[in-house]
């Protein structure tokens, strides 16, 4: 069973993409179950769902872009103290395939002309392996499109992983001559924080990663990571 466990938001459109995603997962692969589950405000919550698999094997994987308190912490720790059976996989980001799935993106939002620049919004986080991954991430974009791609934060704080803030991100582009900037959405699925990259004041803002194809074979490739560092650590007869 393989357990996607999403951050959870309050808006209907965020959830539908979510399980969306998921549907695609089990297109790709319709052999292997899939569940769902959110860390906080959406239904079904991790402990109900994991309550409701009984002792059926299960994989849980985060629907997270990149490292911080929800992926390397929360999450695996209420895992592992309700099913610490179960085996748990690494957020999604950063990978090349989300790079092709926001290049996807660029393209649906009308693509880029000369002297455009792109800005990758990431959520943002406090945790400074969280901004690497940020930056790592746009590092891939910037290679699939073939111009630099710098980041900004959606959510602002402080902290080593915190980040520019997407609107002064957006600001300093332009100012620095920038035809039109692009933001290139690095969220899953609608909501706030998508709201928040539709104001930052970009020129065309794209659609969250959502259901894309490259997103649900990278989940689904989690999965098999997880299963296949298992077996590597079984002791050999």
């Amino acid at each position: 069973m393989l357990l996607a466990v999403a951050h959870g938001t309050r808006s209907a459109a965020g959830v539908a993409a979510v399980r969306a995603l998921l549907a695609r997962a089990r297109a790709l692969r319709p052999w292997v179950p899939v569940a769902e589950a959110y860390a906080e405000i959406a239904a079904p919550r991790l402990e109900d769902a994991l309550g409701a698999l009984g002792g059926r094997p299960v994989v849980a994987v985060p629907l997270l872009l990149a490292r911080g308190y929800h992926a390397l912490v929360d999450i695996p720790g209420r895992v592992e103290r309700l099913r610490p059976d179960a085996l748990r996989g690494r957020p999604l980001g950063p990978h090349p395939l989300l790079a092709d799935a926001l290049a996807a993106r660029v393209r649906a939002a009308g693509g880029l002309g000369p002297g455009d620049a792109v800005v990758l919004a990431a959520a943002g986080s406090a945790d400074p392996a969280g901004g690497a991954d940020a930056r790592t991430a746009a590092r891939l974009l910037g290679r699939r499109l073939r111009r630099p791609v710098v980041c900004g934060s959606v959510v602002g704080g402080s902290g080593a992983g915190a980040g520019t803030p997407l609107p002064a991100a957006v600001a300093a582009l332009r100012a620095g001559g920038a035809r039109r900037v692009v933001a290139a959405s690095y969220l899953l699925a609608p909501g706030f924080f998508q709201d928040r990259v539709a104001a930052s004041g970009a020129d065309a803002v794209t659609a969250p990663l959502g259901a894309h194809d490259a997103v649900a074979r990278l989940l689904l490739r989690r999965y098999d990571e997880a299963r296949l560092g298992a077996c590597a650590a079984l002791p050999v007869p």
